[in-house]
């Protein structure tokens, strides 16, 4: 994806705290012998049953990741455990039971320090953050913990997930308040692949028993994404969607049906108190993020998984943010894949994403 657009595209690895081997991609504009240098490192955090070819389905003049190596930033794309780059571990296979024993908890606690600090390091500067979807949650909770700010130098956040509450996704809520995650994991579904046989059934269940429109089910799932262009859907089919753990999709499930931002629920007191030391899982509280850190946030009107009211209780925890650290960017039109695939999305969020970044 890289190399024939005339970008040199290096591969690293990194192996985090419980033995998952991550892939991560570090871009720059092929060059005659220069170096790298002093150029900003932007990390890119793609979002769930996604990778890091997120950042690469547009065109090379209108995608991120070759857009912030042409305005001189250094670029790192990471990828989640169990996605197609990183399944190494250093002792389980995917094919067993425990090597999906996770949900993005441990994405905040493991996958996340690993790779900042590897980037750091290797570059010996503060990177930028920019996360899409999940990897805006990863992000908010692990700063709400007041964790890997001291390698940090500001953070953009496309599609906000933290609340989830008011989620308008039709597929996603039928699932959550069905329960579908909960009756895969028992019936010993440990891999939710949206390409394998038991996820195109369970779309197939909830397609035909909930009223769900199904024709559109990128629509179904995302809201009316209002940029989109054929070619692209053709691309991003080629790569995506990637492979989550079954217990992630449990937890992302209690947030929709609960309201809260708050770590996985074992189901049982017990469970809860040997994980947590207490009875219910604890709290990410948002209102605990740095009001000094620069954010910059972008959300749309159409969003079905970022729902609008769902932002709006984030920005309301983060209402004693300094004013002059806090860039938001509302969108009326677009939808959750519009920031990642969107035709316009270069003049009308990538833009003004690299102007904020150039003030940090």
């Amino acid at each position: 994806m890289v190399e024939p657009q005339n970008y040199d595209c290096e591969e690293h690895t990194v192996t985090t705290q419980d033995g998952y081997i991550l892939s991560l991609q570090r871009i720059s504009v092929r060059q005659s012998g220069g170096t790298t240098g002093d150029r900003p490192p932007v990390m890119l955090q793609h979002g769930v049953f996604m990778d890091g070819i997120t950042w690469l389905l547009l065109p090379a003049d209108k995608s991120l990741a070759f857009l912030l190596a042409d305005n001189k930033f250094d670029v790192w794309i990471a990828n989640t455990r169990g996605t197609k780059y990183s399944r190494g571990h250093t002792s389980l296979s995917p094919d067993d039971e425990a090597y999906w024993n996770w949900t993005w908890d441990t994405l905040v606690s493991s996958d996340l320090p690993a790779v900042f600090n590897y980037v750091y390091h290797q570059t010996g500067q503060r990177l930028h953050y920019v996360g899409h979807s999940q990897g805006t949650l990863m992000a908010l909770a692990a700063f709400s913990k007041e964790q890997l700010l001291d390698m940090l130098r500001s953070a953009v956040l496309l599609s906000p997930i933290a609340y989830m509450g008011q989620m308008t996704s039709p597929v996603a809520r039928s699932a959550a308040e069905n329960f579908l995650a909960e009756a895969l994991y028992w019936l010993g579904v440990d891999e939710f692949d949206l390409r394998g046989v038991a996820a195109v059934k369970l779309l197939q269940d909830i397609c035909q028993k909930t009223g769900v429109d199904c024709t559109h089910m990128l629509t179904a799932f995302t809201g009316p994404n209002c940029c989109l262009n054929s070619t692209i859907v053709d691309v991003f089919l080629d790569h995506e969607p990637q492979p989550t753990s079954t217990m992630n999709l449990i937890h992302l499930a209690q947030m929709i049906r609960d309201g809260t931002i708050s770590m996985y629920d074992y189901g049982d007191e017990g469970q809860n108190v040997e994980h947590y030391g207490q009875a219910t899982p604890p709290l990410y509280n948002m209102s605990s993020i740095p009001n000094d850190l620069p954010l910059f946030l972008s959300y749309g009107g159409a969003d079905a998984l970022s729902d609008v009211r769902d932002v709006k209780l984030l920005l309301d925890s983060l209402k004693d943010h300094d004013g002059d650290k806090l860039v938001t960017q509302y969108r009326e039109d677009y939808a959750h894949a519009d920031f990642v695939m969107g035709e316009n999305a270069k003049e009308v969020v990538y833009d003004p994403l690299m102007a904020f970044l150039r003030l940090q």
